[in-house]
């Protein structure tokens, strides 16, 4: 069993509230989840309007087979947001 795992940190500059906040990252989070075999969730930052940090959980059989699904999961937040990827730590185990 192996297990990938992304911290993706994101920026939205015009973000003005929580509230507003909470509403693009929820969207985010739904698409993820429900187009890939993945668990996602709002890890970090969460009292900082602008910006916010987004865990993704997978597991898989091999090492290749993680690391494609986390690729693919990142470059689907990065066509489906207006909001700027500033950091991606990624890890495999």
């Amino acid at each position: 069993m192996i297990i990938g795992a992304a911290e993706i940190t994101l920026y939205a500059p015009w973000v003005r509230s929580l509230k507003e906040k909470r509403m693009v990252v929820k969207s985010i989070l739904n698409k993820v989840r429900n187009r890939f075999p993945v668990s996602a969730a709002e890890t970090g930052l969460q009292d900082v309007h602008q910006t916010a940090v987004i865990g993704v959980a997978c597991v898989a059989g091999t090492v290749s087979q993680a690391d494609s699904i986390l690729d693919h999961v990142i470059g689907f937040i990065e066509e489906n947001t207006d909001a700027q990827i500033t950091n991606i730590a990624r890890g495999i185990r």
